[in-house]
Formats: C-alpha cells, structure tokens, sequence
C-alpha cells in the first residue's frame, strides 16, 4: 500500500504531538504545522516542524504541494471553553475560519483523506448524561460550535469531492506519555488532571471544584476521562481505515463511564500520597453537569482497543509528567 506524507496540524501540541510519536515509531513520513502558540518545539518527536499558522492559505499550499501530501490530520485550534463562552469571535476565527483556508488548500492540492479533531463539546447537555453520535448536537459554548462548524464544512466538502474524512469526537483528555517523553506542558492549563497534578507537585498553591451542587451522585461534574495515548492510537486507526478505503464516517472516542471531579482528586491524592488544597467555586459557564460517551462504534468502525483505561495510570502518568517537568521545564 502506498503511504503519501502527513500533515499534522497542531502537532507541537499536547494531542497532536502524541499523536506525531506514534505515526513517527510507525515509519510514517510527517510533516508538522504549528504556530508553537500553545505548542513546544521540544514535543516533536518526528518528522519535520514548519513553524506557522494553520490559517496562512499560501503556507499551506505550499506545504501540500511540495511535500507531496495526501493525509492532514487537524488538530490545531483554541480548545479553553470557559475562553471560548468570553471570547467567542477568537474561537471561531482560529477555529472556524482558519479550518476553511485549510480545506480549501486540501481540496484544491487533492488531499484524500482528513483526520479531524472534533470533540464531545458538540453534544452541550445530553438529556441523561450520555452522547452516542446520533445524539443532537447543541452546543453551549463558542468552543463546541466552532467545532461543529467546522464538522460540517468537511461533511460538506467531502460530499462534492474526492476527500474522505474521519471526524474524532473526543471526551476528556488526560495523562500522558507512559515512557515520559512528551506531554501537557501549557502554561496555565483547565484540564483538571493535570491541573490536580501541578498542585500535587507545588506548581499550584490549590485546585479547585468549580460547581458542588450538580445533580451527580457527589454534587461534582462527571466525565469520560480518557488516555492521550488511547486517543492517538484512535488517529492511527483512522488512518489505516481510511487508507483501506474507508468511507466518511464521525465516531466518539471516549471509554464509556465517567468520573466525577472529586473521584479524580481522590486518585491524584492517593497516587500522589499527600492531600491537595481544594476550594470550593462557582459553576462555571458552558460546563455541563454530565457527559459520558456512548464510544462503541469506534471499536466496531477502527478496531479501536484502548489499553489505558485506568484512572490510576492515568494520573500516574500526568503526575510522573508533572514532576519530571519540575527537573526539566519546558519553554
């Protein structure tokens, strides 16, 4: 089978670059675009970086013409909720509008297949907590619909072409990489496991629960935790998928069941072997109470096996990140 060059958007960055070490450890030609807004130089570890914005339509061009590419696997985008309810116009700029230019260079340099970063924000609130893809999708926050937007431009785009995509709908990413090597380094990070974890380590004087008076079984929010390094195995099923001709198709990746906020800070207290400083805040905006995956038509669709799911490795994993950053940070 030929195997073109791939181009990983946002592949500096905390999901892609986990993603870019499994496509390199598997032999695959790569190239990486990213800004290094959010992202870390010293996270590639493969292929070739360019330097440069996802939305810069003659950058891009360029790259799909002379590197011969035939797969984008996107993953460069503003991904803070809370952010996106306050900024909603620099979401679906970078978001939105900077997929489009992206789109446009693919469709018109014949890209064949597209790997797209989606996530579980698309769903808002789920009636009972949980979202299979059929599940409405209304969105509560600038986050989720640029998203959505952008799902819908390659839903279109590949209806009227020869490009064939894969859209991921992630739920809560979290740990990293098992060996050490690459991980969530950004500044003034939301996810809670690695918020936990920086307190855990001192970086942070406290973590806090934003909301205590959700209808959960705690009063704290619930949610489908799942492993960097299971999602990135998801990418490169994808990509076997639709190298095999695979037809478009949109698929949740999550494992399943949920944990809520104070059921994570519990396990990072017990693996850390010390309590944190919790506060207690207000709810914040766009949060939902409950969101769990329905995720079994990935497993059917990508023969996706996770091996990860484990809420002790993956707070082991975000922690042994955590105080390897404190020996080595990254900038």
């Amino acid at each position: 089978m030929f195997k073109g060059t791939i181009l990983v958007t946002g592949g500096a960055g905390y999901i892609g670059s986990h993603v870019v070490r499994q496509l390199a450890e598997a032999g695959e030609r790569i190239v990486v675009l990213d800004n290094l807004g959010r992202g870390f130089r010293q996270a590639v570890t493969g292929g070739q970086l360019i330097v440069g914005d996802v939305g810069d339509y003659p950058l891009v061009s360029r790259l799909l013409a002379d590197h011969g590419i035939d797969t984008v696997m996107h993953f460069a985008a503003h991904t803070i909720v809370p952010e996106s309810v306050a900024q909603p116009l620099k979401y679906y700029g970078n978001n939105t509008c900077s997929t489009r230019a992206l789109l446009q260079a693919c469709n018109e340099h014949g890209v064949k297949n597209f790997v797209f970063s989606s996530t579980a924000a698309v769903y808002g609130m789920p009636q009972d907590g949980y979202a299979d893809e059929e599940s409405p999708t209304r969105p509560i926050n600038a986050y989720g619909t640029s998203k959505l937007m952008s799902e819908w431009m390659l839903r279109d785009l590949a209806a009227v072409s020869a490009l064939r995509y894969v859209a991921l709908r992630y739920f809560n990413v979290a740990g990293s990489d098992p060996k050490g090597r690459i991980g969530q380094a950004t500044q003034g990070a939301t996810l809670l496991t690695k918020v936990a974890c920086e307190a855990m380590v001192g970086k942070r004087p406290h973590v806090a629960i934003f909301g205590s008076d959700y209808p959960t079984p705690d009063g704290t929010g619930v949610r489908d935790y799942l492993h960097v390094e299971d999602l990135a195995a998801a990418h490169l099923r994808a990509l076997e998928y639709l190298r095999a001709a695979g037809r478009s198709v949109t698929l949740n990746v999550g494992y399943g069941h949920g944990y809520s906020v104070r059921e994570v800070l519990a396990m990072v207290e017990a693996v850390g072997g010390k309590p944190l400083v919790i506060r207690q805040e207000a709810r914040r905006a766009g949060d939902p109470a409950y969101l769990v995956a329905r995720a079994e038509r990935i497993r059917v669709e990508l023969a996706w096996q996770p091996r990860y799911d484990d809420l002790k490795a993956i707070v082991s994993s975000s922690l042994a990140w955590e105080k390897k950053l404190l020996l080595e940070p990254w900038s």
